[in-house]
């Protein structure tokens, strides 16, 4: 689980970026106000790769994909690259649970 998660987390640390240099184009929002809030999601995008396996990862990375959409409503693509982004980190943690338990099934038949 942990590797397909984090590399969906990655991806969105550079989406996020991205979307932080398309929110610089608003003149309602202060330079410092879209870079905080951008390096708050980039930082915990990679901060979360290593606390996926931890009690509580998952949720915050739900959290995470919450505030991705969330973000539309700054730049309107992000509704859809949210979504989108969502969907991934469902299928991460879905399939990765799924590849987890047949890793320890193998693992538990081998001598």
């Amino acid at each position: 689980m942990r590797t397909l998660c984090a590399s969906t987390l990655i991806g969105e640390f550079f989406v996020i970026g991205f979307a932080g240099l398309v929110a610089m184009k608003d003149d309602s929002l202060s330079m410092g106000t879209v870079w905080t809030v951008c390096g708050i999601l980039m930082a915990l995008s990679v901060l979360l790769c290593g606390m996926i396996t931890r009690p509580g990862g998952t949720a915050l990375g739900w959290a995470l994909q919450v505030a991705l959409v969330l973000s539309g409503f700054v730049v309107p693509v992000m509704f859809f690259l949210g979504a989108v982004f969502a969907g991934l980190w469902w299928a991460s943690v879905h399939f990765g649970r799924k590849i987890d338990e047949a890793k320890a099934r193998w693992a538990a038949q081998t001598p």
